[in-house]
């Protein structure tokens, strides 16, 4: 897997804090940083997401993949699921994440509970190599809902 990151500046500029990914894969991906109302010029246009919101985003993908996965090989009928991630970081650098609690949003028919849960639970533990590499410095909780359509 490999990824090239660069700096674009905000507009042409070099100033300015843009970002363009560009994956192996041929995808694309924004970031930007925060405005900076103290020095303009070491801030960002919040034209695009943050880098450590992508890295949520990214969690939040791998995750939900999984859970979709883990249940159609089980034969359920799921229909749709989503995971809203919340998170705290520490207040000093290295800012990373100190807390992650991701509530999943599973549609389809009979889902059974215990089969959701298995199936967080398996990505949470053995899958998801974004979660599993965040909950090193994270303390990473779940909860979930299905809805039956």
């Amino acid at each position: 897997m490999e990824c090239t990151v660069t700096w674009t500046g905000a507009a042409g500029t070099r100033s300015g804090m843009g970002f363009i990914a560009e994956t192996g894969s041929g995808h694309v991906l924004a970031m930007d940083g925060a405005p900076d109302a103290v020095r303009p010029e070491n801030g960002g246009q919040n034209l695009a997401p943050r880098p450590m919101e992508t890295v949520l985003a990214g969690t939040g993908g791998c995750t939900a993949y999984d859970v979709v996965l883990i249940l159609k090989r089980g034969r359920h009928d799921v229909r749709g699921c989503s995971v809203r991630l919340t998170s705290e970081r520490a207040e000093t650098d290295p800012k990373v994440f100190t807390q992650i609690h991701m509530h999943f949003t599973v549609t389809g028919r009979g889902l059974p509970a215990e089969a959701v849960e298995r199936a967080i639970a398996m990505s949470h533990d053995k899958y998801c190599s974004a979660s599993i590499m965040l909950g090193k410095t994270a303390q990473i909780t779940t909860g979930f809902e299905i809805v039956e359509g």
